[in-house]
């Protein structure tokens, strides 16, 4: 292992505890644009380029601008908060262990396959490879999710337009 790999590592266990502990939600984003950060390292180690330029992009870019958006259109605090019962908080604790027992328990039997250099291809990560297999073999399914995204932009468009004499809340 890398010494490279154990930072990337240890940057992203920490920042995500720091997005589960943190008290302050937009410091809780802070720490979730800094665990993006480090595992588009990871997939730098991994050579997959454009796999890391796209979770930098659409991740750690417009997805978080999108939910500081949100944490500050809300303008949430301590005082706002709801006490939460300690029955809620117990619920919450068995059902965090429940999922660590299932994950485990999955991950238990699993064997990873070694690496072998006969057979491996240097250029699987690469944009041109993703590309000449995102139009041959699924050129169907790219093409219906672009038709999806667009009805889903008219969509927006028509709830947002105001005819007139409408009222403006």
């Amino acid at each position: 292992m890398s010494p490279l790999f154990l930072f990337l590592s240890f940057v992203a266990l920490i920042s995500a505890l720091g997005v589960v502990f943190a008290k302050n939600p937009v410091h809780s984003v802070l720490f979730l644009i800094l665990t993006f950060f480090s595992l588009s390292g990871h997939y730098l180690l991994l050579n997959a380029q454009f796999l890391a330029a796209v979770n930098i992009i659409v991740y750690a870019g417009a997805i978080m601008v999108l939910f500081l958006f949100v944490i500050m259109f809300l303008n949430l605090n301590v005082d706002t908060e709801p006490h939460k019962p300690a029955l809620a908080k117990i619920a919450a604790a068995v059902a965090g262990g429940s999922l660590l027992l299932i994950m485990v328990a999955a991950m238990r039997d699993v064997h990873p396959a070694g690496y072998d250099a006969a057979t491996f291809n240097s250029q699987i990560g690469m944009v041109d490879q993703l590309g000449l297999v995102l139009y041959r073999q699924y050129l169907l399914p790219f093409e219906l999710a672009s038709v999806l995204f667009l009805v889903a932009m008219v969509g927006a468009v028509m709830l947002g337009k105001r005819e007139v004499g409408e009222r403006h809340f």
